[in-house]
């Protein structure tokens, strides 16, 4: 792959950003392939330029409270999914913060299961100090999905650390024939999301990784090196198994709804983040390739400021082949590099390409983007104005 070095671009385009700003309710369709919570700052900064943005969300994790209610009901971790709903929340209009506030409620870790199941039950009979606060008929739609929950909950189920947003979700998709696209379109309308959050996929799964050094790794909170202790050797392979307990890879497919969202995007973004567990996570099932090969928008890369564990050992120009490679296992004799990447997008002070380059055998050609996307206070973190305005920018 041959990088095409840009000396100057057009960041920030202050006319179009103006444009954008006035009416965000037509802004762009920039799709992100994340999940975790890297993004969380930059959907709140982006939703002053446009309402349209499509976020699918990675829903493998299995650390934390996901790790308890994926092992009860055997279901997709909806934690991500919880976080970026609420970063695009309009929290402006009347009982939003209070959503937001009873979303972003977690039980103590360290109290009593008995007492954690009375305050689940003053939640559902709307008793609760932060279900007090939430005007109806918002109040209701919330009790009634924590009421869901509580109809399914196991006898036995540790509340303890739980996130009551993660329940209401919970409660919704079990109520939902076991189906996540119903309750976030609920909850997106409740809460007046400016934007479209969508599970990559709809499936039970979970990450598995090889290593340098042969050994296997299973779980996604066992990879990130935020949970456990960092990983012994550089990642070399990445993929989706049944469960935690059954290494064996498992097929995972795209619904054809999927595809075309992200056939209508205006600007793709592989964004910062873990880049194994967040991003390239999301690239995994069937389908997402070919969906973004039959895109002609502009596709951008925007690798991490600050450390990321999950990348240790791996230069820039490796972390560009395992997505490209990712991208492209769709169909490799009918995709190109160059149909699923076209820029890299840089902080100026960023020193990844300092005495060397980037390449490839093939003879694709893609944009390399250095502009300021990071300052004294962020760095080595971009931060998340900056590089919302530089992809308005380059839409």
């Amino acid at each position: 792959m041959r990088i095409r070095l840009t000396r100057e671009a057009i960041i920030p385009d202050q006319l179009r950003l103006a444009r954008y700003e006035r009416l965000p309710e037509l802004g762009p369709r920039i799709l992100f392939f994340s999940g975790g919570t890297a993004l969380r700052d930059l959907s709140r900064e982006i939703i002053r330029y446009s309402h349209n943005t499509i976020h699918l969300i990675t829903p493998f994790d299995s650390g934390g409270s996901s790790a308890k209610l994926r092992q009860a009901f055997h279901m997709p971790a909806v934690g991500d999914i919880r976080n970026r709903l609420m970063a695009l929340a309009d929290t402006s209009l009347t009982g939003n913060p209070a959503i937001f506030n009873f979303f972003a409620h977690r039980f103590p870790k360290d109290a009593e299961n008995d007492r954690l199941r009375s305050e689940l039950e003053l939640i559902i009979r709307g008793r609760h100090r932060l279900v007090q606060r939430i005007p109806d008929p918002m109040r209701k739609i919330v009790r009634n999905n924590i009421r869901f929950f509580q109809d399914y909950m196991p006898e036995h189920f540790d509340l303890r650390g739980a996130s009551i947003g993660n329940l209401a979700l919970t409660g919704g998709y079990l109520n939902n024939r076991r189906q996540l696209d119903p309750v976030i379109y609920l909850f997106s309308k409740l809460v007046q999301v400016r934007g479209e959050v969508r599970p990559v996929v709809n499936n039970d799964l979970h990450l598995a990784v090889t290593l340098a050094n042969g050994e296997t790794v299973v779980g996604q909170h066992m990879i990130t090196g935020k949970e456990s202790a960092p990983l012994p050797s550089p990642i070399r392979r990445m993929y989706l198994v049944k469960s935690l307990e059954d290494p064996q890879p498992a097929r995972a497919k795209i619904r054809k709804k999927r595809a075309e969202l992200i056939r209508s995007a205006d600007l793709i973004c592989y964004p910062m983040g873990s880049f194994f567990s967040s991003i390239l996570a999301n690239l995994l099932p069937e389908g997402v390739g070919r969906a973004v090969a039959e895109n002609p928008c502009p596709k951008i890369f925007v690798p991490n400021g600050g450390e990321d564990p999950e990348s240790i050992g791996l230069s820039l120009q490796d972390r560009l082949d395992f997505l490209i490679r990712g991208l492209t296992s769709d169909a490799p004799d009918r995709i190109s590099p160059g149909d699923v990447l076209t820029h890299v997008l840089l902080d100026a002070h960023d020193k990844s390409l300092h005495g060397g380059k980037l390449q490839s055998a093939d003879g694709s050609e893609f944009a390399l983007i250095a502009t300021r996307l990071a300052n004294k206070q962020s760095r080595p973190l971009l931060d998340p104005r900056l590089l919302a305005r530089a992809l308005l920018s380059l839409v």
